[in-house]
């Protein structure tokens, strides 16, 4: 008697794997993007302004909480010392954006002094933050 040869089995490709790989690659990229939001003031509630606009970028941010507390940078800060730090951030001879994060049940008093003193710094163009209603 003669062996025959048995006929393979055709190729085939299974792509299980691969969409698993792929789900997991989806799901790192989903996540580390979640985490690349830089926020660079502390968490207030912003008023609303029908003209807010958004900001290319806030290298300098000042923040007034709803208690009066003043934060540079999200450091907390003084009123007293704000000038002089603003003024060594901003640097000499040049011009730099300071945004005004200010509690929306903070007094208005109380903003007025801080918008006052970054006044006096030579070369600080203030802005203030608002969301869109």
């Amino acid at each position: 008697m003669r062996l025959q040869d048995e006929p393979e089995p055709p190729l085939q490709i299974n792509i299980v794997p691969m969409i698993d790989v792929m789900f997991a690659l989806l799901t790192f990229f989903i996540m580390s993007t979640l985490f690349l939001t830089r926020s660079e003031g502390l968490p207030v509630n912003l008023p609303k302004a029908g003209t807010a606009q958004q900001e290319a970028s806030a290298p300098i941010t000042v923040t007034v909480d709803q208690k009066g507390g003043i934060s540079l940078n999200r450091k907390p800060i003084v009123l007293d010392g704000l000038t002089d730090q603003v003024r060594s951030l901003i640097g000499p001879n040049q011009e730099s954006l300071v945004i005004i994060n200010a509690d929306e049940r903070v007094s208005h008093g109380q903003v007025v002094a801080v918008m006052d003193r970054l006044r006096q710094v030579q070369g600080a163009k203030l802005a203030i933050a608002a969301q869109k209603p």
